[in-house]
């Protein structure tokens, strides 16, 4: 670390500079697994993170290793997504992740992660949108269990972390980037980080929505700042809505409930007492069914009037065989530590909204184009087309996140010579213009806001008047934040910058929905119900123009960025 460098009109009493390789934005799996990576690759590695994403609590991960029915392998696990994503997905992004998964699983069991396995073979369960028992699983949860060993890995090698702090924005020099500014509250902290290559790893939109199975410190920051950047974002449109979460008992409001079980006899009742999946989906009913088109089906019977007071349904847990129940120890240990045995009763679910299969447009390699910045878990968009199959989360991110560490550290720019002095006024001019000036309404209630506009008008279902509603809502929270000032402190500035930067990913998400005249996967609209593939099977993208406004556009093959 170089001495300190005062700032001039932020209340802040020092800039502390600090010098990496490669800098990884990110503390969930797909960070960890960048850091090894570019590490392994003989770079020098800083992770920053504010916390852990939403890794701890991923409850399936795809492997396409053949234990539990042999007759799967990559070239099935490639239809699956590609049929689970509506045919809109990258094929090179599905190619190398389906190549690479396989390898990917047996390095994280080298490293200690408790995978159920019954002797030699391991154990796996078939979820929703996989033709397969394809997910492998560590009963109390393979999400934590992977973060912990990786965290492991990390500390091991002796990387350097940042934890509890935020970046707010990248550092960039004659179109290249070239490191982050990052903050931390505790002590109002401002770190300058110059890097040869940074990675986004901070995941998706999470907290965008006002009913969402994501931790609060997942809220489009990569987004954000790729797209400040200059890099684009593509698929937007499509946010998926985890179809079975849980409402009721209350204490374990939020909670997934695992779709494996729905394969092991568990059952989906409405308020009227019918399994009405068997009239949706005859036959295999609730088995196999991708995510996007049972929480549509859910969604309908609640609309419909068929649904529980609550505005739910019933996730009967009581036809799984005991022994498999028991498997699923930690939600048998937070419905029981309710008051609910699932052996006699099972919770209520209703669809929330959960993931965005959009992101930053990446290559195979993570890179987006831009000139020293990687992407990879669900940073990054085109690898889950227009849906995600069920487990296969956790996958995107294990894969893409060591391909964009490798691929960072493979592109590394060089960092001498630069004007620093420049480049860091140039990062500090968005936040200081901030301070000052007339306060406006605080950019908690801003946020607070936006969710519920986005919950109204760009939820599970959409149409041409409520996406111009919601439009036109995003606009006028966007122009009061550039109107007003008043920041007083460092915490303040950034707070209506983020908040600014958040209803830019919010109007991306309106737009692209409003364009997309059809309905496909996690993106359903009521006034264009058919899905449009003469028209439609193409990508919108949106980047800044020369002027800082987002504007959208196709991206074609064309567009694959070349190194």
């Amino acid at each position: 670390m170089s001495r300190p460098v005062p700032t001039r009109a932020l209340n802040v009493a020092e800039v502390e500079i600090l010098e990496t390789d490669v800098l990884v934005v990110g503390g969930g799996i797909a960070g960890h697994r960048a850091a090894i990576a570019a590490h392994d690759a003989g770079a020098s590695v800083l992770m920053v993170y504010l916390a852990r994403g939403a890794s701890p609590y991923v409850i399936g991960c795809n492997a396409p290793i053949g234990h539990a029915d042999s007759r799967d392998n990559p070239a099935a696990y490639f239809e699956d997504m590609v049929r689970g994503g509506y045919g809109l997905n990258d094929r090179r992004l599905v190619e190398a992740l389906c190549r690479n998964m396989g390898e990917a699983y047996w390095e994280l069991a080298q490293l200690g992660v408790p995978f159920a396995a019954e002797g030699a073979r391991v154990r796996q369960r078939r979820l929703s949108g996989n033709s397969f028992p394809r997910s492998v699983f560590v009963p109390e949860g393979v999400g934590l269990a992977i973060l912990n060993s990786l965290a492991g890995r990390v500390r091991a090698l002796g990387i350097r972390l940042l934890a509890g702090w935020k970046a707010v924005t990248l550092l960039e020099d004659d179109g290249e980037v070239v490191g982050a500014l990052a903050w931390r509250r505790h002590g109002d902290r401002l770190a300058c980080i110059r890097a040869r290559s940074v990675v986004l790893a901070s995941g998706g939109i999470g907290r965008l929505y006002d009913d969402s199975t994501y931790p609060a410190d997942v809220l489009s920051n990569s987004y954000g700042l790729g797209l400040r950047a200059g890099a684009r974002l593509v698929d937007m449109e499509f946010v998926q809505f985890e179809p079975v979460v849980t409402v009721w008992p209350p204490e374990c409001r939020g909670m997934e409930m695992p779709t494996a079980m729905l394969a092991e006899g568990a059952q989906l009742i409405n308020g009227r007492g019918d399994r009405f999946m068997m009239r949706h989906n005859p036959g295999p009913a609730e088995v196999g069914i991708e995510k996007a088109r049972l929480a549509l089906f859910i969604q309908s019977e609640i609309d419909a009037g068929a649904g529980l007071p609550d505005g739910s349904v019933v996730f009967d847990t009581t036809h799984v065989p005991h022994e498999l129940l028991e498997g699923y120890v930690s939600h048998c240990r937070r419905l029981r530590s309710a008051g609910l045995e699932p052996r006699d009763r099972g919770p209520h679910v209703r669809p929330a909204a959960h993931s965005q299969m959009g992101g930053l447009f990446i290559d195979a390699d993570g890179w987006t184009g831009v000139p020293g910045l990687y992407a990879g878990g669900e940073a990054a968009g085109g690898v889950h087309g227009a849906s995600r199959i069920a487990g296969n989360g956790c996958s995107d991110t294990v894969v893409f996140g060591a391909l964009a560490g490798k691929g960072a550290a493979a592109g590394m720019l060089g960092i001498g010579g630069r004007d620093w002095p420049r480049i860091l006024a140039d990062a500090l001019r968005p936040f200081e213009a901030r301070m000052g000036g007339s306060r406006g309404r605080p950019s908690s209630e801003l946020k607070d806001d936006l969710r519920r506009i986005m919950v109204r008008h760009v939820g599970l279902w959409r149409d041409r008047a409520g996406l111009e509603a919601g439009i036109a809502q995003i606009r006028a929270i966007m122009d009061g934040l550039d109107r007003s000032g008043g920041a007083g402190s460092w915490g303040e500035a950034l707070a209506s910058f983020e908040a600014r930067e958040v209803a830019s990913v919010a109007l991306v998400i309106a737009t692209a929905a409003l364009l997309r005249t059809e309905s496909r996967g996690a993106h359903q609209r009521r006034d264009h119900p058919a899905q449009d593939d003469t028209n439609w099977l193409r990508h919108i993208g949106f980047a800044r123009d020369g002027a800082g406004d987002i504007t959208a556009g196709d991206i074609t093959a064309e567009d694959i960025p070349i190194h």
